[in-house]
């Protein structure tokens, strides 16, 4: 299916083939394959928090399932959360993960927690290749409404049998608070 066909699909492009349309001030937190809750406790003195927007089981977007590799009419675990700096909220995050294989994983106790903080300290864990789109496409997250930044990411990570999509979008608080471009 072509997410043309769909209008309100987000349409997900290989980070290669936006890095023409991104402003060299974006790629670095675009494309980093590290840990963006790290960079983010370094770009600001204030202190990082996570407001925990929703989490549990639900069906995954179209875009989501055909990431994952499963049927749309699935159930998944997600969870929503905005990483903030201080009273700025910086990204929108949505995670979705096939319920097949989360044992073990204790994605359900983070609480307000970065999924990051328990990922990036696995010794398997393994990072597929990153996807970046245009915003305002962060609206694809239930739970939030707010301002948007220029652009979010993608990708799915692994570690053993798990399988996580982790999608994280840049807010407008973000490019004001390090002055970077609306591109």
């Amino acid at each position: 299916m072509s997410p043309d066909r769909f209008p309100g699909w987000p349409h997900w492009l290989p980070i290669a083939a936006q890095r023409p349309r991104m402003s060299p001030d974006w790629w670095p937190w675009v494309a980093s394959r590290d840990s963006l809750t790290a960079r983010l406790r370094i770009a600001s003195p204030r202190p990082f928090s996570v407001r925990l927007l929703a989490q549990g089981v639900t069906r995954p977007r179209l875009d989501e399932a055909q990431a994952l590799g499963l049927p749309h009419r699935t159930h998944v675990w997600h969870r929503e959360v905005l990483l903030r700096l201080g009273d700025a909220s910086w990204v929108a995050a949505r995670s979705v993960a096939p319920l097949e294989g989360l044992s073990g994983a204790r994605l359900c106790t983070l609480g307000e927690r970065s999924l990051g903080s328990w990922l990036f300290r696995q010794p398997n864990l393994e990072r597929g290749p990153i996807e970046a789109i245009r915003a305002p496409a962060v609206t694809g997250l239930g739970a939030w409404r707010g301002d948007a930044g220029p652009w979010g990411r993608r990708s799915l990570l692994r570690v053993g049998r798990t399988r996580i999509l982790v999608q994280e979008f840049f807010l407008a608080a973000m490019a004001a608070d390090l002055s970077l471009p609306s591109r």
